[in-house]
């Protein structure tokens, strides 16, 4: 069932305009089909989060967070697949798998909120079935401080708010899937 309506807009569109750096993947390409290993385990896939490494960020980055968003679902809100923060200025990658739901390959000190599933970690692509594909966000954010002062009991939109207000720069990756 493709549904009819026209695409959501870059959610980065509206939000302050800041420097961008580089951000690259072993496992996902900006604009191309995303891999079933990055797919939700509801949709045949193995909920891994794909690798991410990232260069040129500014030089007082005192922190970093890793993000995945879904603007095209059908409702208001969009769909957040993983928040992750906190992540030490000298991390400058995350290995296939880091967003586990157990925290388990994480950077010391890192945190995870709830996806939008209801569970900790990265929750994998799941449009659903016959809709047209979806875009899939992937943000590393480097920020102004070392930690956001939250845990992990915030919901995913209070996150996004303390990401962006310590923005100092932003890398995007956005890969495709459809069901």
């Amino acid at each position: 069932m493709k549904l009819d309506r026209p695409p959501a807009p870059n959610p980065y569109e509206y939000l302050p305009s800041v420097p961008s750096f580089t951000l690259t993947s072993e496992d996902v390409v900006d604009g191309e089909p995303i891999e079933k290993t990055f797919v939700h385990g509801s949709a045949g896939g193995q909920d891994l989060s794909p690798q991410l490494s990232w260069s040129g960020f500014p030089t007082d980055t005192a922190s970093f967070a890793v993000t995945c968003y879904d603007p095209d679902v059908p409702n208001h809100s969009g769909w957040w697949h993983w928040l992750l923060f906190d992540v030490p200025a000298s991390v400058v990658a995350l290995p296939r798998g880091a967003g586990a739901g157990d925290g388990a390959n994480l950077p010391a000190g890192a945190i995870q909120l709830r996806s939008d599933y209801g569970t900790p970690g990265y929750g994998g692509c799941a449009p659903p079935p016959g809709d047209r594909p979806h875009r899939y966000f992937f943000a590393v954010h480097a920020l102004d401080v070392p930690t956001l002062g939250i845990d992990a009991s915030v919901t995913p939109a209070v996150g996004s708010f303390q990401i962006i207000a310590h923005e100092l720069a932003r890398a995007v990756i956005v890969p495709t899937y459809a069901h």
